[in-house]
């Protein structure tokens, strides 16, 4: 699905099974079927800048355009497209972002806020403060019972820590680090902080049942997958060796296969198949691998609190106990294939990824230029099947 930004189009995007693709205009939105490709709603109502399904639902999420007259970015609009009822109106300090739905949470992203809400009565459970996050990289998981918010984290994480210089102390309001934190929406508590990257985090996406996140940083170059909640390296692709924005990462239904678009006018799409879990057996990648000794394992919801600073302090607290060694010795564990397995833990970690990156198995470029391109994967596809949604 590609989109100019010089037309009329404001916004686009495919729900969360990938079966449908919403689009807001500058005069209102409409609903395209996929398969059968064809429209299936369409309403004038003013400019729309985000305009977000409930799977196939008749439930939408709108939101109005930033630069459009008599058009509040400010103001959630969550509507039934069957009833045409307006079901609730919610007003918020600045423009809205982004929004995220699963069937039992809607999240609503400000610059520096994170709105959840309980989408069965919209009562509003937990907000959290951000670093700034203009672009609203945030991923919210499909699987309501296993329901997941990543983020880029308000500060580093520990043993990021404990590897600056004391003299270069980063602060929450410009951390510009790699890190990703993982929110349970669930529980209203922190799972778990993920060291993704060096470079600050460009795009995140979580798989259908929300046991796999997908990271990249603005440099673009390489791909990784973490186990969810256990922060696992599970996977890391090679996209290129050329910096690229990339434009959206998303895995198809039965997380076999990992689609990327970039600013490139590139798609690639990886496998992803079984891991070898600690013990040597073999594990499904779309199960979530995690030891309960592992150093990088959640936190029980009772050592947090229901606060995201009191959450992420005593987090913080108890890695930081663990000191650099406990730090070294989970980087070992990350390492997961072949002879950067067996001797991972002696190796430096930037010769060691020299060697673990995999490359893709298809690719394709755009015929036009200039466009961007978000991409997902046909629910019946399989590692097999090369063809896609576009």
């Amino acid at each position: 699905m590609a989109e100019r930004t010089s037309n009329n189009m404001l916004f686009a995007n495919f729900n969360q099974d990938f079966t449908c693709v919403s689009v807001g205009t500058r005069k209102g939105y409409s609903i395209t079927n996929c398969d059968p490709f064809g429209r299936v709603y369409t309403m004038n109502d003013g400019a729309r800048g985000t305009v977000e399904m409930l799977f196939c639902t008749s439930l939408i999420a709108l939101v109005g355009a930033a630069d459009q007259p008599q058009s509040s970015p400010r103001k959630l609009q969550i509507v039934n497209t069957k009833r045409q009822s307006m079901i609730c109106e919610l007003l918020f300090p600045s423009s809205i972002l982004a929004v995220k739905l699963n069937r039992k949470t809607l999240v609503v992203v400000l610059e520096v806020e994170i709105y959840i809400y309980d989408i069965s009565n919209m009562r509003l459970l937990h907000v959290i403060e951000t670093s700034p996050n203009p672009e609203a990289i945030v991923a919210l998981s499909p699987s309501s019972d296993n329901s997941y918010l990543a983020y880029s984290s308000p500060v580093p994480s520990p043993t990021s820590l404990t590897q600056t210089n004391s003299a270069q102390s980063p602060t929450p309001a410009a951390p510009q680090t790699g890190d990703v934190l993982l929110f349970s929406t669930r529980s209203l508590t922190v799972a778990n902080v993920i060291q993704a990257h060096k470079s600050p985090i460009s795009f995140l996406s979580i798989n259908s049942t929300g046991t796999m996140l997908a990271t990249a940083s603005d440099k673009g170059t390489v791909i990784r997958v973490w186990s969810i909640p256990g922060a696992e390296k599970l996977y890391q692709f090679r996209r290129g060796t050329r910096e690229a924005k990339i434009y959206s990462i998303n895995f198809n239904l039965v997380s076999t296969l990992l689609a990327v678009s970039s600013a490139h006018d590139t798609v690639h799409i990886f496998k992803l198949g079984p891991q070898k879990s600690g013990n040597g057996s073999v594990a499904n990648g779309s199960k979530s691998v995690q030891s309960p000794a592992s150093p990088s394992a959640s936190i029980d919801s009772r050592e947090g609190t229901h606060g995201l600073d009191g959450g992420y302090e005593a987090y913080a607290d108890k890695k930081r106990s663990g000191g650099v060694s406990s730090s070294l010795k989970r980087r070992s564990l990350h390492l997961t294939k072949n002879i950067t397995s067996s001797v991972g833990g002696y190796l430096p970690s930037a010769l060691t990824e020299v060697w673990e990156p995999s490359r893709d198995f298809a690719f394709l470029r755009l015929p036009t230029s200039g466009a961007r391109c978000i991409v997902a994967l046909s629910g019946l596809l399989d590692s097999n099947d090369e063809s896609s949604n576009d």
